[in-house]
């Protein structure tokens, strides 16, 4: 894979600090090379987007207009996912652009006029410039539905399949994830899995459980916050819960701010530049707004409500670890119910807190 990039992207990629491809970028480097269309699914934090963009970008034509449209189920990710191959595509002198509900539609079309050979966006708002004839979907030759179980099984389902209308069936879709949780007959046929198990996720992710009461949960996320350099994103259940957990702990003065889906593109952005920069110690969640978000050195990943489902857990889960750094993840579980179910998600041990330091549970 790498013998194949051109001098410049070498130098990038050295740069950037990588070593070696990861075992999803050499798995589907040829496939799409050859234009077949693809289910990838890789453990969180194995550089699935590079995997799928840079075999992408060395097929694109420069200067022949709309070739690939990727789609993510969040502003968030395709936030990412933009400056991501806004970098690798400069060196080829490919043009990108990005298209999110929230931000002004005249700015987007007049960008349009630039030819941008790559774009990328939420479905809702791609949807609207293809009713407006402004993204022509006959002349993209790829498709890619970055954490496409999320794309084909919420309230984004609608905006995609209508999308997928104005597509022919002859061109290339890739969907990628890092659990399948859409059935094979459910995707473009003849679409081929390659899929690595959960079994490369190894042993550099470490899997704790507190014990705490259910109303004792934000004050916990409290003294966690005391505990020196922490800083870690905390998954809730209900977006009612993530607002009323940032209002306790604003009030007490501490750097937690929640990413729910009702702020703007802008705020949301300003946020999470916050918590990559540590100003924000700690960010609250739903499984909704959080899906994709990728933060270097997140060392801390915090289940303030268990998982409902394996999948879920795995994706949460990676947000931290990603590309065999360290991390933690911390369930909390107020009933032995909820323990027998995390034990089913991930091998488990207990740890407490006590003076602002987190202590391992010694097993009987």
């Amino acid at each position: 894979m790498l013998n194949n990039f051109p001098q410049v992207w070498q130098e990038r990629w050295q740069a950037d600090g990588f070593d070696q491809a990861t075992p999803i970028q050499e798995a589907l480097w040829q496939p799409i090379q050859n234009g077949e269309s693809l289910l990838g699914i890789s453990p969180t934090g194995t550089g699935k987007t590079l995997a799928y963009l840079l075999p992408l970008l060395l097929k694109v034509r420069k200067g022949q207009g709309q070739q690939v449209l990727i789609l993510a189920p969040n502003s968030e990710l395709a936030g990412q996912i933009y400056e991501v191959t806004q970098a690798w595509a400069q060196d080829l002198g490919l043009k990108t652009q990005l298209f999110l509900s929230g931000s002004s539609q005249k700015r987007q079309m007049e960008r349009l006029k630039k030819g941008p050979e790559v774009l990328i966006g939420t479905p809702g708002r791609v949807l609207e410039l293809v009713k407006l004839k402004k993204i022509k979907l006959l002349s993209i030759d790829t498709i890619v539905l970055d954490e496409f179980d999320q794309l084909l099984s919420t309230s984004q389902l609608p905006f995609v399949e209508r999308l997928l209308t104005y597509v022919p069936k002859t061109h290339t879709h890739i969907y990628m994830s890092a659990t399948q949780g859409i059935p094979m007959d459910q995707l473009q046929e003849g679409t081929r899995l390659i899929a690595l198990g959960q079994e490369e996720k190894s042993s550099h992710l470490q899997h704790f459980y507190m014990q705490v009461p259910q109303r004792e949960k934000v004050a916990t996320l409290r003294k966690l916050l005391a505990v020196d350099d922490f800083r870690a994103l905390a998954f809730f259940n209900a977006l009612s819960d993530v607002g009323n957990a940032e209002e306790k702990l604003q009030y007490h003065h501490l750097p937690a701010y929640s990413l729910a889906s009702d702020i703007n593109v802008q705020m949301r952005k300003q946020i999470l530049d916050r918590f990559k920069d540590g100003s924000i110690s700690l960010l609250l969640a739903t499984d909704l707004v959080a899906r994709g978000i990728d933060i270097q050195g997140l060392d801390c990943v915090i289940q303030v409500d268990l998982a409902r489902d394996k999948d879920t857990y795995t994706h949460r889960a990676g947000r931290t670890g990603r590309m065999g750094r360290p991390g933690s993840v911390i369930t909390f579980v107020s009933h032995p119910q909820e323990l027998k179910q995390l034990k089913k998600y991930a091998k488990v041990s207990e740890i407490q807190l006590k003076n602002r330091e987190l202590f391992l549970v010694e097993e009987d």
